[in-house]
């Protein structure tokens, strides 16, 4: 049985503020690296055997909180990059609104191809497919973690498992630093383990077990299932 865990970056500064960030090169914020150093050591409980990240700099530096804990070197690749969101880069979502109302229109409606430069679906879904079956089959039999973006992850898991876009609109998106797990074994393929997991806050004297084998969580933090409507980008 093979495993891939595909993690969504942890906040930014633009996630905040509902600027769409694209392919556009934004850091983790304050909040962001500590919410990747909260999931580190849930992912590292699963004992990973390898671990590949996107290079935009919020992926890697997520990626890398994992990595210092497991000594698992970061092998970088571009196609785990988020879906190119072309003229809307850097404007905030209600800016893209009014300033392409049909193009947005269309996004919203979950048009594959909406306009304005913005990639299309399925092309996100062809590289992010090829990179996730590629980092699958180095570690044939293991667990690989993968750090990436939320609209990309959505893709990539839509490839592998086979799923028109109409099926994948009816997942929920992905919270930062929450992941995917996805399974492959000879019998059955591809196929959806768990879907947005990750560490929530909870009160400190009812911190749970972490999930997924880990020993404990740290205080304060739980393993849970969660799922949110926005799409991000």
């Amino acid at each position: 049985m093979t495993r891939l865990i595909i993690w969504r970056h942890g906040n930014t500064d633009w996630n905040a503020a509902s600027r769409v960030q694209g392919q556009t090169d934004v850091p983790l914020n304050d909040l962001g690296r500590e919410q990747a150093r909260t999931a580190a050591p849930l992912l590292a409980a699963l004992r990973p055997d390898a671990l590949v990240a996107s290079d935009l700099s919020r992926a890697a530096e997520t990626a890398a909180a994992l990595a210092a804990l497991t000594g698992l070197p970061v092998r970088s690749d571009r196609r785990l990059r988020e879906r190119h969101f072309g003229s809307w880069q850097g404007l905030l979502l209600t800016q893209a609104a009014e300033r392409f109302p049909e193009e947005y229109a269309r996004w919203r409606a979950g048009d594959p191809e909406p306009g304005a430069g913005v990639e299309p679906l399925d092309e996100v879904g062809k590289r992010m497919g090829a990179a996730l079956q590629e980092a699958a089959d180095e570690v044939a039999g293991g667990t690989v973690v993968i750090a990436t973006h939320g609209g990309a992850a959505r893709q990539g898991c839509g490839r592998l498992l086979g799923w028109e876009h109409a099926v994948l609109r009816t997942i929920g998106s992905l919270h930062n630093c929450h992941w995917t797990e996805l399974r492959h074994d000879t019998g059955r393929g591809w196929h959806l383990r768990a879907h947005n997991v990750g560490p929530i806050a909870v009160p400190a004297d009812a911190a749970a077990p972490a999930a997924a084998g880990a020993a404990a969580a740290p205080a304060g933090v739980a393993a849970a299932v969660a799922s949110v409507s926005a799409e991000p980008v």
